[in-house]
């Protein structure tokens, strides 16, 4: 899947560029949409290929992953797939790859494939940490329960949210604070709480300051369409006043600043979030 391009995924794609440009071949990396597991993804599919693209490579080619495509077995995958369709020369995989009809594929199936169909393989080692293997499904729960630090040295960046500014209530700008409500593309998010961020739009780099809950302050008489359980992520950028509704917005998840709390009144509240403003402007002036 290549789901949030980490440390792993990273050695594996760029030795490929590498032995590419060193043949004047064509650097690709195939990959699936959706998930097969059907896991929450680190990344949408949209954040993974500017990451990849990112790392070098020249194509990637994503699989429609539906249940036709689930019943090819591991041999027709390699002969109909990587050979006929693609054209492989050279195969890199990580050791623990599993691929075909009920996962049967590994790579002793790509090893004994590989001198029938005269391709070489390369198979990496699952790099550890911690004394843990890195997968995906490991940075997915350190960013579940907030080690961030941990998370961002595994994937070699920091966590980041790629979503669109969609309309809110607008309540924010009523209280002084313009947000920009976003709709993430995918589905494993940090804990709720309040961020210092900085924000990647139409490649400019700007500081700013995000929640992620509930609102728990807010009745139904300000938060339209709020419910009990709906998760909201808003970011206030610091000095910016452009209209972005149906923009793309990069989220990067430097610090958590406290976390999500309900508060006696929307007074209160937006007290509080002045002090959260001055103190994530202090970590920027600082750093």
């Amino acid at each position: 899947m290549f789901d949030g391009v980490h440390r792993g995924h990273r050695e594996i794609l760029k030795a490929a560029v590498r032995q590419a440009r060193r043949m004047g071949g064509t650097s690709i990396v195939v990959t699936f949409w959706p998930h097969p597991q059907k896991e929450e993804s680190l990344y949408s599919l949209e954040h993974r290929l500017r990451l990849i693209e990112e790392l070098g490579i020249d194509v990637c080619i994503v699989i429609n992953f539906n249940q036709k495509f689930a019943r090819i077995s591991a041999s027709n995958f390699v002969k109909d797939i990587l050979i006929k369709k693609i054209g492989v020369h050279y195969l890199y995989v990580g050791k623990n790859f599993r691929f075909g009809k009920n996962a049967k594929g590994d790579y002793r199936t790509l090893k004994k494939l590989s001198s029938v169909c005269n391709f070489k393989l390369k198979v990496f080692a699952v790099i550890r940490s911690r004394n843990q293997p890195i997968s995906s499904t490991y940075i997915r729960a350190l960013i579940k329960k907030g080690d961030l630090l941990t998370a961002e040295k595994l994937l070699c960046h920091p966590v980041t949210v790629l979503g669109t500014v969609t309309k809110g209530a607008r309540l924010g700008r009523r209280l002084g604070f313009p947000t920009a409500n976003i709709n993430p593309h995918h589905e494993v998010l940090p804990p709720q709480g309040v961020y210092a961020v900085k924000i990647i739009f139409n490649q400019r780099q700007l500081n700013g300051i995000c929640y992620i809950g509930t609102k728990p302050t807010l009745n139904t008489q300000y938060a339209i369409r709020n419910t009990q359980y709906e998760k909201h992520i808003e970011v206030y950028i610091f000095n910016f006043k452009k209209n972005i509704y149906g923009q793309y917005l990069e989220i990067q998840f430097l610090k958590k600043i406290r976390d999500e709390r309900k508060f006696a009144s929307l007074l209160a509240l937006v007290k509080q979030v002045k002090k959260d403003i001055i103190l994530v402007k202090r970590l920027f002036s600082c750093h």
